[in-house]
């Protein structure tokens, strides 16, 4: 597991070649294993590959352009309630479970931040994606994961990030 956690990194760049339904399922599973509080589950996932509508979504803040080129965007929602105050937690969690089965499956992917941004046009983000994929209006929509087959190549994590200084046993 190390091995594929080493090998995750943000990619920002694909391939034009399609993802082969089995992966994205594959990858979809993965997500839905994620650990939430009290095991509620509060996330939503929306599948887009239309590519106008990949397009509208690449204008959702200045820093996620790059998702209109990827062949899915996976658009990261929740429907909290007064239980599942922490679905910003459970969607994070669910999100680190699609880096890992996308890197898994020989695919990159990159979290883009939508909840609390603006879009290109000084919009609410959060609205705006909304509002693309017709989502209810108690959804809430934490960030867009472009999804494909990487066209820039990136080093794995070396292990020399990994800093014994920043970890502190019992007490600071």
């Amino acid at each position: 597991m190390l091995e594929v956690i080493r090998k995750r990194r943000s990619i920002r760049k694909f391939k034009n070649k399609e993802v082969e339904e089995k992966k994205l399922k594959e990858i979809l599973k993965a997500a839905m294993f994620a650990p939430s509080a009290m095991h509620l589950r509060p996330w939503e996932i929306v599948v887009v590959k239309n590519k106008e509508t990949k397009e509208k979504l690449a204008k959702s803040t200045p820093f996620c352009g790059f998702v209109k080129d990827a062949p899915v965007v996976l658009v990261i929602c929740a429907k909290p309630s007064f239980l599942s105050k922490f679905w910003v937690e459970d969607c994070s969690m669910l999100a680190e479970n699609i880096y890992l089965e996308a890197t898994n499956q020989g695919l990159g992917t990159c979290f883009c931040q939508i909840m609390g941004g603006k879009t290109i046009f000084m919009k609410d983000s959060e609205e705006y994606v909304k509002e693309i994929i017709k989502a209810p209006k108690k959804v809430r929509v934490l960030g867009l994961m472009p999804l494909g087959y990487p066209a820039e190549k990136k080093p794995p994590h070396s292990m020399k990030e990994f800093d014994e200084k920043k970890i502190h046993y019992e007490k600071w």
